[in-house]
């Protein structure tokens, strides 16, 4: 049940809970394998500092999801992080057309989620996202336990896909 007046932590996927580094093959071909990327996303391992950080915001915070996958993916992302033990909360997935930059979009939904609560943290890999979401008076924790990918970088800005 969601308690309204607890304030939100606002958690990225991958990076961050997810580690995403087996399948990074997928974004080396040319051009890059977006169904094979997302499909193997279910067997991400999880990134324990992640997790054990989402656990323990989750006893003063309702957490939300956020992520630059796609709707097509939310079956999937739901099922992994019910089975790593995360706490229920809400999704918040790109919509499987939309190509805009990670910060763009992830910004526009942090906004709109400070419009009728307390944006308590935004945890998030992604340097360009943390940067603009501080910048816009955000409190920000950088995800900087998984191993950074060139590519996914370029994935999140140029391309608008995770």
């Amino acid at each position: 049940m969601t308690n309204d007046s607890r304030p939100v932590a606002v958690f990225d996927l991958d990076n961050t809970l997810a580690d995403t580094a087996h399948r990074q093959r997928f974004l080396r071909t040319r051009p890059r394998d977006w169904d094979g990327f997302f499909a193997a996303a279910p067997q991400d391992p999880p990134l324990a500092e992640g997790i054990a950080l989402a656990l323990r915001t989750a006893e003063e915070c309702e957490l939300v999801y956020l992520t630059g996958r796609p709707a097509r993916c939310r079956r999937d992302t739901l099922d992994w992080l019910a089975a790593h033990g995360l706490p229920e909360g809400r999704l918040y997935m790109r919509s499987n057309g939309d190509r805009r930059p990670a910060r763009v979009t992830k910004l526009e939904l942090l906004r709109e989620l400070a419009r009728g609560r307390e944006v308590r943290v935004l945890v998030d890999d992604d340097e360009l996202v943390c940067q603009d979401a501080e910048r816009a008076g955000f409190t920000v924790v950088r995800a900087h336990w998984a191993s950074p990918s060139a590519d996914l970088k370029d994935a999140q800005e140029r391309e608008g896909r995770t």
